[in-house]
């Protein structure tokens, strides 16, 4: 008879931990999400001025053209094209650095950037644990300066502005560093470069 009220009691429980954990917890933070981070919940997907989503303001994006400032180099390939659908994945290239492979590519990332006459400092040649990091460091958007105004045919100053304004500080003013969301910085060069040829 124990037995039978002990299977009881083990059932009972377990229905309501899974009631607990897969139901009212996720339903919870669904709510907490959509009703106070309604933009955070829903990807943090960034519009422009036609309301089309360019991009989401916490992932990593790829710019190429010397027109943009660059991101952190990544491992991961990312959608491209029209139809691209954002993948989902993160990672790191799991390559020691005892590899040579490792070595070869960031010997090859920053003989690049030399090229470029951009000093090669660490978050333009390493990649970043999750390759989605969407922030560079303030010496890496200054390393690129020169080359986005040669670009551009713009100031500096027009730019460091933006560079300031797009730069997020230290979460809670002592963790981490802070960084310049480069998704945020490219489209907010292409708005002013639109509103500086309307006007």
């Amino acid at each position: 008879m124990s037995i039978i009220r002990e299977t009881i009691r083990a059932i009972c429980i377990t229905l309501v931990l899974w009631l607990l954990t897969a139901i009212i917890y996720p339903l919870g933070i669904l709510v907490v999400g959509q009703v106070f981070f309604p933009f955070q919940a829903n990807g943090s997907i960034m519009p422009n001025l036609k309301n089309e989503p360019i991009g989401s303001v916490l992932i990593g994006q790829v710019f190429t053209s010397e027109r943009y400032f660059h991101p952190r180099p990544s491992t991961v390939r990312y959608s491209q094209g029209k139809r691209a659908r954002p993948t989902g994945i993160s990672g790191a290239s799991n390559l020691a650095a005892s590899n040579p492979e490792l070595l070869d590519r960031v010997v090859e990332q920053a003989n690049q950037l030399r090229e470029e006459n951009i000093q090669p400092i660490a978050d333009l040649i390493y990649t970043s644990g999750s390759g989605l990091d969407p922030h560079i460091s303030l010496r890496a958007a200054q390393e690129q300066l020169p080359r986005v105004t040669r670009a551009r045919g713009v100031e500096e100053n027009e730019i460091l502005r933006l560079i300031n304004k797009y730069t997020d500080e230290r979460f809670l003013w002592i963790f981490g560093e802070p960084g310049v969301n480069v998704l945020r910085l490219n489209y907010a060069l292409d708005l002013q470069e639109i509103n500086s040829k309307q006007n």
